[in-house]
């Protein structure tokens, strides 16, 4: 183990630790190399230098250098903890975790090390080793009070609620004088303790504490919650509604307050008479209110609703309130509400209506008349534009009106490009935006409207455009660039799907792994609030981020572009061709019709145009290059394959999208779409057992499910003429589970005609059994072609099933005539939508 002699080398290696502490790596670097000009084996200048080294972004450089250290200085401290910050700057956490703890047994005290590994278990969950880790700190530093706090957060997580109050308590006893009323810290603590009390199940007691602490306490809305709360649990009536009329006088716009109050009052929704005399009395107290004159309309019926609802829409389209519509559209689930509502407004559209007024002036009662006039028109658009009201054509009517009447509202023009989506004319409705973009361009909410149907209509580049006008542009790959350093999720993911309509899948893989990298930058941004809510003291709020962080995948933008990007990489696997560049039909061409000669010049001429498409970007790139700078003042990295190619050339498409299928049955197992997406890559892989877990998972969600009726006949075909049987104990456990959902001995040809006896009305419905004959028997064609046809006659068929059935056309590469007579007929019926004006 090779030590430093001289003054002078211990004197630089202080030097080089504080140079890398600074992020002075340059300095690090040669002070580093003047020690090792004398000491070519000092292990531990090794690895301060390897540490620098993976700083400046060379870690493989970085981890040559650290092996080389440990091989010199196997028992240094200093080299185990760096080895385990290598591994841990590439996620390797399990390895940074051996890492540490090898550091620990060479250097038990050490406060850093230490605290370096509760980290890593802390973010890897492992609750044990970090109660362990944390008592290990606090029996060092027994006097800061972050220490006991983690200990009892680390209990809590656990789920050793006892041992966490013990702790907190412990600490409190050892206090010699009360805190300030000042010390959050404290005040934070103690509610935290009183939040563990509670959940485990002594809710007296925790009402007790709460009594006990309240006074000292600083948040008292989050005090006041609790108490109402716990008296409610305690069934102390009188009290909770005291506790709850209490809240309401804080906040009398937020509907939890409302449902407390009729629980502690024992009101049911049945009390219509109490329920509608408590809301009354909240209206009179708030003349300004919503949630009061809001509230009633859930549970009136008949007569009454008509009145309150009356007297509701009057006040708001009297004011003008944009938001109207929005506020009552949840009461449509209620045909009868619905179509009171639609009762009142038209009435109140044509007849002639004066409102109240406080004032006498003539100039004032016309000014609000023609308000009223312009929200009626308004809401009534919005109102027949509605998925449960939809009358597109008295829509369109009505909103050109209200246009007419005021030609500079950015609402009336949004509404409009609305209706025109819903006509299914894309183009038009993205035209129409774009529109109402320009009557307001400081308006950040509708420039990204603009963008977002631009996209919609594949215009990527207007799209970009739009949104460079809120961005710095200062990133490489410009205004893209931004976006995704301010991680725009929703625009990153219509940027992809956009690209996947056109057939650009390169692109698109960049974009849905765009999106599932942010989500890994906010994974790992956990680490930061490790340490920084310990040491601020906001302990609710840290335990609800963790427990948010641990289903983080599961929200609805990820699962979107993971099944997005696991169904590209299918279509990869599918067809490997698509890989050369979009060919001339996009995804869903014929280019599979072709013969060999055909397919090459066809993937050559593709080639070619995915080079010139480089080319021109890398032109666009050149042209707006930047020296993007980052906050710690170092040079930004250029992203070196913009257009995704790396992605769209890899060799094991499956593989790569087995990345999203297994976050998307972890995190997101009621998501009937994830659960078919693995179905489709585990068939693929001949993984039968686990396609069939998805299916029945699938089914359990909903056993009407087209796709999932498709996928059980595919399988059981699948299954039925394998070339080289399954295992004795596979096939057992598949028979076990799939004969549960469909026997084996059933005729699949007829299982599939009773399906459609079933669903005969439903366009999806007839559509998967489309798929299904021409899987169980591709002679089927014809008759399937023609009977797709048919569908477009379905009274309950929409545009946007109807552009399924064209998309089935082309994976089931039909004749162009076929093509057109299909899209002939859809013009029929939607002569507005763009779609079928193609051929």
């Amino acid at each position: 183990m090779p030590q430093l002699t001289g003054s002078k080398e211990r004197s630089l290696f202080t030097q080089v630790v504080k140079n890398y502490e600074n992020k002075q790596y340059k300095k690090g670097i040669k002070a580093a190399d003047q020690i090792l000009r004398k000491a070519p084996d000092h292990g531990e200048t090794q690895a301060m230098k390897a540490l620098i080294i993976n700083s400046q972004g060379h870690s493989e450089e970085a981890f040559a250098l650290a092996k080389l250290a440990l091989k010199n200085d196997m028992k240094s401290h200093i080299c185990w903890h760096v080895y385990g910050l290598l591994y841990r700057s590439v996620k390797n956490y399990d390895e940074a975790i051996k890492a540490y703890k090898f550091a620990l047994k060479l250097e038990p005290e050490s406060q850093q090390i230490q605290r370096d590994l509760a980290l890593l278990q802390m973010q890897m969950r492992d609750y044990n080793g970090y109660i362990q880790s944390r008592r290990a700190i606090l029996q060092a530093r027994t006097s800061v009070r972050q220490n006991w706090t983690a200990l009892a957060v680390a209990q809590h997580l656990a789920g050793d609620l006892v041992d966490a109050e013990r702790t907190l308590t412990t600490y409190e006893e050892t206090l010699r004088s009360p805190p300030p009323k000042t010390d959050i810290e404290h005040a934070e603590a103690v509610l935290y303790k009183n939040t563990i009390i509670a959940e485990m199940g002594e809710t007296e007691r925790a009402l007790e504490h709460l009594d006990a602490v309240s006074k000292n306490s600083l948040d008292r809305t989050a005090v006041m919650e609790m108490r109402a709360e716990y008296l409610l649990k305690l069934n102390r009536m009188n009290e909770a509604e005291e506790a709850y009329r209490a809240l309401l006088k804080r906040n009398a716009e937020f509907r939890s307050y409302y449902r407390g109050l009729q629980s502690a009052m024992g009101l049911k929704s049945t009390d219509v008479k109490a329920l509608k005399q408590l809301y009354e009395e909240y209206a009179l107290q708030n003349p300004r209110g919503d949630a009061a004159r809001r509230i009633p309309l859930d549970f009136l019926e008949g007569d009454d609703f008509r009145e309150a609802a009356d007297r509701y829409l009057q006040n708001m389209l009297h004011k003008g309130v944009p938001s109207t519509f929005a506020n009552v559209k949840a009461l449509y689930t209620d045909n009868a509400k619905r179509d009171t509502i639609q009762d009142l407004v038209e009435s109140y559209a044509t007849s002639t209506h004066i409102p109240q007024s406080n004032g006498s002036a003539e100039k004032q009662v016309n000014g609000e008349t023609t308000q009223f006039e312009s929200s009626v028109r308004y809401f009534l658009a919005q109102h027949y534009n509605y998925h449960v009201s939809r009358d597109l054509e008295k829509a369109l009517r009505i909103i050109n009106e209200a246009i007419a009447s005021d030609p500079k509202s950015v609402d009336y023009h949004m509404t409009k490009a609305r209706i025109l989506k819903h006509y299914g004319n894309i183009q038009k409705a993205s035209e129409m935006m774009e529109k109402a973009r320009s009557l307001d361009e400081r308006d950040r909410y509708i420039n990204t409207k603009a963008a977002k149907y631009q996209l919609r209509n594949n215009e990527n580049d207007a799209a970009i455009k739009n949104m460079s006008k809120f961005t710095r542009n200062e990133a490489p790959g410009g205004p893209l660039g931004d976006l995704h350093d301010m991680q725009c999720v929703w625009y990153i993911t219509e940027d992809g799907e956009s690209y996947l309509r056109q057939g650009r899948l390169g692109l698109a893989l960049k974009r849905f792994t765009s999106v599932y990298n942010i989500f890994d930058i906010w994974q790992e941004d956990q680490f930061d609030f490790h340490t920084f809510s310990l040491r601020k003291g906001q302990i609710r709020a840290y335990v609800e981020m963790v427990l948010w962080e641990d289903s983080l995948r599961g929200h609805p933008f990820f699962s979107r572009a993971a099944i997005a990007a696991a169904r590209v990489y299918t279509m990869l696997h599918d067809r490997p061709h698509l890989a050369s560049g979009s060919l001339p039909n996009g995804v869903n061409g014929t280019s599979d019709k072709l013969d060999a000669a055909e397919r090459k010049r066809a993937q050559k001429k593709a080639k070619k145009a995915q080079q010139k498409l480089d080319k021109i970007e890398a032109e666009k790139k050149d042209a707006k290059k930047t020296a993007a700078v980052g906050t710690d003042g170092e040079a930004k990295k250029e992203d070196k394959d913009p257009n995704g190619q790396n992605l769209l050339q890899t060799s094991e498409p499956l593989t790569d999208a087995m990345k999203f299928v297994t976050l998307l049955l972890e995190f997101s197992p009621k998501n009937i779409e994830a659960q078919q997406v693995g179905f489709e890559v585990f068939l693929r892989r001949k993984k039968y057992l686990l396609a069939l877990r998805c299916l029945v998972a699938a089914h359990s969600i909903s056993p009407s499910s087209p796709t999932t009726h498709e996928q059980l006949i595919r399988l059981r075909h699948t299954l039925a003429n394998l070339s080289s049987p399954l295992s004795p104990k596979v096939s057992q456990a598949i028979n076990a589970e799939l004969t549960a959902i469909l026997p084996e001995d059933v005729d699949l040809a007829a299982f599939n005609s009773e399906f459609l006896a079933r669903y005969s009305s439903s366009a999806k419905h007839v559509h998967a059994f489309l798929h299904a004959r021409q899987y169980l028997d591709p002679e089927t064609q014809k008759q399937n072609q023609k009977d797709l046809l048919g569908t477009l006659a379905l009274e309950n068929i929409s545009i946007q099933d109807a552009c399924v059935g064209l998309e089935i056309l082309k994976t089931w590469e039909v004749e162009p005539a076929v093509r057109n007579e299909y899209t002939a007929t859809a013009h029929e019926r939607w002569p507005e939508a763009s779609a079928f004006n193609e051929e």
